[in-house]
């Protein structure tokens, strides 16, 4: 068994239904202090009072743990995923974790906690969770001038096509050009190609696409020779979203990033490294078979 970031499926590519969506101006609305250097920092300043009141005014309403796998038709594997979802009141933060990570007595532990409690303590995917649900209370995606897409009612396999054709659609490359996928979903390889780039797929739990291609662990050498760099909210959990924001603002590439895990959180990066933003708020789109809304977020320019 393995874990496949976020989004996990296996499909072959295939005609998309239509997705719906709802236009935003290029430049999303502004955030009310400069962005942070990094993720540290970011939830150090939200500590600090800089983006809205204080944490440790605010209170955990649940704290959940989700565990799930997924064995797609035709498919000789077994995905497993892991989620700590926060409720703060009217919002919802989320991150995804490894296996063995956090348990499930973390939401007899944590909920009802002080919020800056978590974000100081807690276990790093924890503390992820708390900031996004923090940042996602005070600007809620719905209303931040997000492109709104609504993924279409049907099968994981129709659901996982159109999501990942939404992401792949925030590029902005030549015929051609290497693009660094940091967390490899199968569809989005698709996506990829299908938009004339060629994938430099990274993970650290695959060895290869469903096509065969090989899965390198190296994420430096893949940030040094892509030409830009499509990334999962994964890297928020385990740590390494820094250093793919630092290599791209110094190499001046464009970096997309895909989030279920900590949406709002790498939202605070846009136009400081993030170039775009595919933003999948819970509930994430694999446990409905109705039709969900991502928000799509594009800087004006260069990040």
């Amino acid at each position: 068994m393995t874990t496949q970031p976020e989004p996990q499926t296996q499909t072959e590519p295939q005609t998309r239904p239509r997705t719906r969506t709802r236009p935003a101006s290029r430049t999303p609305a502004p955030a009310t202090t400069a962005p942070a250097a990094g993720v540290d920092a970011l939830i150090e300043a939200v500590l600090a009072g800089e983006h809205g009141p204080l944490p440790s005014a605010l209170v955990a309403t649940s704290v959940f743990w989700i565990h799930h796998g997924t064995r797609l038709a035709g498919g000789d594997t077994t995905y497993l995923n892991q989620y700590v979802l926060v409720r703060l009141g009217d919002s919802f933060g989320g991150c995804a974790f490894e296996a063995g990570e956090i348990g499930p007595e973390v939401c007899r532990d944590s909920s009802g906690a002080p919020l800056d409690v978590l974000m100081r303590e807690a276990p790093r995917p924890l503390r992820i969770a708390a900031l996004d649900a923090y940042l996602a209370r005070q600007r809620p995606h719905r209303d931040a001038g997000a492109e709104a897409v609504t993924l279409p009612a049907g099968t994981p396999e129709v659901r996982a096509r159109a999501r990942d054709a939404a992401i792949a659609g925030l590029l902005d490359i030549d015929r051609g050009a290497a693009v660094g996928l940091i967390g490899v979903v199968n569809p989005l390889v698709a996506a990829i190609r299908e938009r004339g780039g060629e994938p430099l797929p990274c993970d650290f739990n695959l060895r290869a696409t469903q096509w065969g291609d090989p899965v390198t662990t190296d994420m430096h050498e893949v940030l040094e020779r892509a030409d830009a760099v499509v990334a999962t909210g994964m890297t928020l959990s385990n740590g390494s979203f820094d250093t793919v924001l630092e290599r791209c603002r110094a190499r001046g590439i464009p970096l997309v990033v895909y989030a279920q895990s900590g949406s709002a959180v790498a939202r605070a990066f846009l136009g400081a490294g993030v170039t775009a933003l595919s933003a999948e708020p819970f509930p994430f789109s694999q446990f409905s078979a109705d039709p969900t809304t991502l928000y799509r977020y594009r800087t004006a320019g260069p990040a």
